[in-house]
């Protein structure tokens, strides 16, 4: 069975969100229910609302034939479970919450397809004579914010008659109305074809700050509803509702007016609507039916880090592009052939990618957390980010740089939002002397987090600086953000940096070093001291193409001794490791006058005094992050940070020491992420002959999914294949939807940013290279040359691009790229031409469409047409073909 489907105990833990970028999401589960309501600003998984579902009935002769919910079997506890805020006489010891619908008749078999943005589910039972087959989506379209940013979940329903004679169907979709309010105003509305039930609260005005309202719309040409279904207490809306279905034809609308006083018990339960389409099929006939449910909770409250007395609320950004949740249901069903089409054509691009499928399964998993409360968008349409989510909270505020430095998804697939992270945090969390807070304070402008710096945040911000211009190839941007950068890479050795970084810039990092492990290293490691290198080769390449040579020699000086350093001094002959003396109690004192993390003095964080030693260092492990730095500069064609063959040693170590195949035979004495048999690589290992810390780095026996990405993609692009699949496929085996969600990867939290290092896999086994401010991308794909396909994606633009034996197509299929250069490699044509010299001009030709171009090829790099840029609109190709070395070609001097 492929990795993407999902049937019997594998459905059990499957929430598929649907949602826009920065609008929360709703959850499909594995049975089909709409599960975890997290459009409310802020995570709320496990939760329900009300008797929100579909359900469909089959009519012969004005006989009801049969009649379920859309459904497959609870997978839940039948003892009940913990239901947060639930009430009373509800949770464990209850039964499954009927909520959950699951005592009402469903289907018996379900089959749940999920490759991302795309779920579909299959729904079958002999007792209903029909197949149904639910579509779930929320638009998923690169470089386009705004059509993938619509606070709405869509559904296609397709039903076939499985029957011998003619059937009527009825198609039905009920929604609660989620917003706390005393009582509901529904109210039915058409716009042309689209025909609507909105709900807003009654007495809740549009600018109070708890307001919110909810829609669903349908096209289907013949509908009934019931604006509300009746008001009643304990079951009586369900019992009604069943009953009203449950007869013969459409449905008969009920309607209460605003002025309707509600007696007591009546509030018990919140209002519901449901909307049903209405079709006949003949025998082995298929119906479709879309509809939209769409949401607007326009105002977000800073409840996790409040100001006093100051303002905490701002606006999404989508109450800019919607009205209300009507208008974002009109606009979703009248563009829904569009919004599908792109959205389908990225999915399908992806899916045809040349690489492992448990490669391409660990990629589109993770783009999935761009569409949960992890992400939200400001009200201007900037990007912010909490780390993860916990039930009810966003968890670790700020747009964390040291986590966000690992999640390579968004600045390939929505360049323009990852720009906006670089601009706020340059703009927002940076003092006079070029310290940057780590953590984005909200409102905007309110007072920067006072905390240490973090290096390897810091210095992340500055190579993700490096990567945006080549993404955009944006000279003016660059220009614009270069003095703050420059002020962040000189903070290293500025006289007010108390931690001490690198104050005689020998280009290695040796003071108090805050980190993502949330603790301080002290001594030099490769780990963070490659961060600094990484930056400073950054800032030197930047300022080497801005003509600022003084500070282009600088940071290439300080590089260079810097790397010559580390190479030399902290490669153990397997793996790098850190200088330390663990027992030297004079290494905490220049930081004895600032307090630590929780508030502490330094010597109380870090001192054992039992053991007399340092906490919280590696010494001499075995880090999983130890060349991390190279795995950046490798994925932005920065070229060496460490000397290669050392990597690639250190990488077979981490291979070696770190990666369990049976989790059972470590001792974890940190969060459990991989349980029993399941395999993990953990962050940190003391092979036999090293000495172990009394108390190590912190989080050294955990298995963390974004950490073991990195880690196996680095192993992937070093020709370790094998051995990366090993760390790849361990985490996505242990999300196989019977033990963990699919499409939800933990870590400090449920949908853990750090995670979205799996796309690199496609950069990886694609050898992706990018560099807009030539005008240029590249190839060099891992293996299949003769036979190669794969998506790209950059900003304004994306696509595909097939490799074969001696022709190589382009195709952009949105947007559109402007380019001057295309790198690829020797082709095997080209090895099986005897005469072919690989500094011959004219062996290709190129078109785009009808327009003939004029390439040259200078080694690896082909001049499309005389270096002049050229165009590739929207369904439009370049093709390249090898036409083989003709006599009279001149050579092109290098």
């Amino acid at each position: 069975m492929s990795r993407f489907e999902y049937t019997n105990e594998k459905l059990k833990e499957i929430s598929f969100p649907v949602g826009g970028i920065g609008t929360g999401c709703i959850g499909v589960a594995g049975n089909g229910l709409l599960a975890d309501w997290e459009i409310f600003n802020r995570p709320n998984k496990r939760s329900y609302n009300g008797y929100t579902h579909f359900a469909l009935k089959a009519e012969k002769d004005g006989e009801v034939l049969d009649a379920r919910i859309i459904l497959g079997d609870y997978m839940g506890s039948r003892m009940g479970s913990y239901l947060r805020n639930g009430k009373l006489h509800s949770g464990y010891g209850f039964g499954p919450e009927r909520m959950t619908l699951a005592g009402m008749p469903h289907f018996q078999q379900v089959r749940f397809r999920g490759e991302y943005p795309l779920a579909q589910l299959q729904f079958s039972d002999g007792r209903m004579p029909a197949y149904v087959e639910m579509l779930a989506f929320n638009p998923f379209i690169p470089s386009n914010d705004a059509d993938s940013s619509i606070p709405a979940a869509f559904f296609e329903l397709c039903v076939r008659n499985t029957g011998d004679s003619r059937i009527d169907y009825s198609l039905a979709f009920s929604a609660t109305n989620p917003v706390e309010c005393v009582k509901s105003v529904n109210s039915y509305q058409e716009s042309g074809t689209v025909k609507m039930l909105g709900m807003k609260p009654w007495g809740v005005q549009e600018t109070d700050k708890n307001y919110g309202d909810l829609t669903i719309a349908t096209d289907a040409p013949k509908t009934s509803c019931q604006q509300y279904w009746y008001r009643g207490n304990r079951s009586d809306s369900l019992e009604m509702f069943w009953k009203d279905f449950l007869k013969p034809g459409g449905l008969k609308d009920r309607y209460y007016p605003e002025d309707y006083e509600l007696y007591k018990g009546q509030g018990r339960n919140k209002d519901t609507a449901v909307l049903a389409a209405h079709f006949s099929l003949e025998p082995g006939e298929t119906g479709k039916v879309r509809f939209v449910l769409s949401w607007n909770i326009p105002y977000v409250y800073n409840y996790w880090n409040p100001e006093e007395d100051k303002r905490t609320y701002w606006k999404n950004y989508y109450t800019k592009l919607f009205r209300d949740s009507g208008a974002a249901a009109v606009y979703s069903i009248r563009n829904w052939d569009r919004l599908y089409g792109a959205t389908r054509t990225f999915h399908d691009l992806l899916m045809q990618t040349t690489m492992p499928e448990t490669a391409r399964e660990a990629v589109l998993a993770n783009i999935a957390t761009l569409k949960t409360p992890t992400c939200l968008r400001l009200e201007n349409g900037e990007f912010y980010g909490f780390e993860g989510c916990i039930e009810d909270e966003g968890c670790c505020e700020g747009s964390c740089s040291h986590v966000w430095n690992y999640a390579y998804a968004l600045p390939f697939l929505f360049p323009k939002l990852e720009r906006s992270m670089r601009d706020l945090d340059f703009r927002y969390n940076q003092d006079p002397s070029g310290k940057m807070s780590f953590r984005l304070q909200l409102p905007l402008g309110r007072r920067r987090d006072s905390f240490n710096a973090c290096v390897d945040g810091q210095m992340g911000s500055i190579y993700k600086v490096y990567r945006e211009w080549k993404i955009s190839g944006d000279d003016n941007w660059l220009k614009e953000i270069y003095p703050a950068v420059k002020k962040a890479m000189e903070y290293a050795w500025h006289p007010d940096n108390k931690d001490r970084w690198d104050p005689d810039k020998s280009g290695v990092i040796t003071g108090r070093q805050h980190h993502t492990l949330d603790m301080e290293l002290f001594g030099a490691n490769s780990w963070l001291t490659g961060f600094y290198l990484l930056a400073l080769k950054s800032m030197w390449r930047m300022a080497e193409h801005l003509r600022y040579e003084e500070d282009a020699r600088e940071y290439k000086r300080i590089f260079e001794k810097g790397k010559q350093w580390v190479d030399e001094n902290l490669f153990n002959g397997s793996y790098f490791i850190q200088r330390i003396d663990l027992n030297d109690k004079q290494l905490l004192e220049p930081y004895s006058k600032d307090r630590a993390l929780f508030g502490e003095s330094v010597f109380e964080a870090y001192w054992n005094e039992e053991s007399g030693q340092i906490k919280y260092q590696v010494g001499e492990g075995c880090l999983i992050d130890q060349v991390l730095a190279q795995w950046h500069a490798d994925l932005s064609g920065l070229g060496e940070i460490f000397e290669r063959q050392k990597v690639k040693s250190a990488l077979k170590a981490i291979h070696e020491h770190n990666y369990y195949k049976d989790i059972s035979e470590l001792t974890n004495t940190w969060r459990i992420y991989s349980l029993n048999e399941e395999s993990g690589t953990v962050i940190c290992t003391w092979p036999r002959g090293s000495k172990k810390p009394d108390i190590p780095v912190a989080y050294n026996s955990e298995t963390m999914a974004g950490f073991e990405y990195q880690a196996g993609i680095h192993m992937i692009r070093e020709g370790m294949e094998q051995e990366g699949l090993d760390l790849i496929t361990a985490v996505r085996d242990r999300y196989d939807g019977s033990k963990r969600n699919p499409w939800n990867e933990i870590e400090c939290g449920s949908n853990y940013a750090r995670s979205m290092a799996s796309y690199g896999l496609l950069l990886a086994y694609s050898g992706f290279r990018y560099d807009m401010s030539r005008g240029k991308i590249g190839f060099q794909p891992l293996k299949n040359q003769e036979d190669f396909f794969c998506f790209w994606a950059m900003d304004g633009g994306w696509g595909s691009m097939r490799m074969e034996k001696d022709r190589i197509c382009l195709r952009v299929a949105y947007g559109e790229i402007s380019l001057r250069e295309l790198e690829l490699p020797e082709w095997k044509a080209d090895r099986d031409d005897q005469n072919m010299d690989r500094n011959t001009e004219r062996n290709i030709e190129a078109c785009i469409g009808k327009e003939i171009l004029k390439p040259e090829r200078i080694g690896d790099t082909i001049l499309l047409h005389g270096g002049e840029a050229v165009r590739i609109k929207e369904n439009t190709a370049l093709e390249i073909r090898y036409i083989g070395a003709g006599s009279g070609q001149r050579k092109i001097q290098e």
